[in-house]
């Protein structure tokens, strides 16, 4: 039997029902715009970890992304920051799969394994437990892809350079994409967080891997999925920029949402 993370924020984040689940990510999904006829396979996404009802058009318009390589994409590997428990490195769980009112996916073993070999990876159950970030992706990843397993690091306090040798070590695989999870600015106005995070998205567009925490509470991460893009040459598409002011909360005080496509240039069709 296997041993199992259950799901943390069902309830909370999404809906814990899981017709109602199904039918609000086949929602988002269903109102993302169409990709283009020259669009690229993506090796690598940033999406938003909010509450569906904030975050969830602007992961659904990147997650619409990989539905043409469903059955391509093998592998996720994953990266989010840590909310509630302080991490040094990254940190994998100890359990074989995670649960969403959607079912479970399993987690790659093998990886996790050649993970472990580099020094700033642990494993701690502690930092996966409660942890929203990487959880809340799933029942998107469940719905657009076939048949996949997750390697997921909850990113504690790390260098985008060792995020970077992580991400390396899964880089030449064809079937898996990288996921990175990431809000944008927090709890500015309305008009302060459209300054603010359209500075950021431009910062992701020139690859340059110098963000900072309150540009993104995923700012690590990313900056080891800009180093290591830039390294392999990939060309990053901003696809959705938005906040809680224009999906479902008031424009007082908002968080910034993104979604970024990263595409390899031997994969483009143009």
């Amino acid at each position: 039997m296997l041993s199992i993370r259950a799901a943390a924020v069902a309830g909370m984040f999404y809906p814990e029902a899981p017709a109602v689940l199904a039918a609000q990510v086949q929602g988002f999904l269903a109102k993302a715009a169409l990709p283009s006829s020259d669009a690229s396979w993506p090796k690598a996404l940033i999406v938003p970890h909010a509450g569906y009802v904030y975050s969830g058009p602007i992961a659904a318009s990147a997650y619409r992304r990989i539905a043409a390589y469903a059955d391509a994409i093998r592998r996720v590997v994953l990266f989010g920051p840590t909310h509630r428990v302080a991490v040094q490195g990254l940190a994998l769980p100890s359990v074989q799969a995670f649960a969403t009112p959607l079912g479970t996916v399993e987690i790659d073993a093998d990886a996790v394994a050649s993970a472990l070999t580099l020094a700033q990876v642990r494993k701690s159950d502690a930092a996966h437990a409660l942890e929203h970030s990487l959880e809340v992706q799933l029942p998107f990843l469940q719905t657009v892809l076939r048949h996949f397993r997750i390697v997921p690091f909850a990113v504690g306090d790390a260098t985008a350079q060792q995020v970077a040798q992580v991400i390396e070590l899964f880089w030449n695989d064809p079937g898996t994409l990288i996921v990175v999870s990431s809000d944008m600015s927090h709890y500015h106005s309305y008009r302060e967080a459209r300054v603010l995070d359209r500075a950021t998205a431009d910062s992701v567009l020139a690859l340059s891997a110098t963000l900072q925490g309150e540009q993104a509470c995923g700012a690590t991460p990313i900056n080891g999925l800009l180093v290591a893009a830039r390294r392999r040459g990939l060309r990053p598409e901003l696809i959705d920029l938005r906040n809680s002011g224009d999906t479902a909360g008031d424009r007082s005080r908002v968080v910034g949402y993104a979604s970024f496509a990263f595409a390899e240039v031997e994969h483009d069709r143009s």
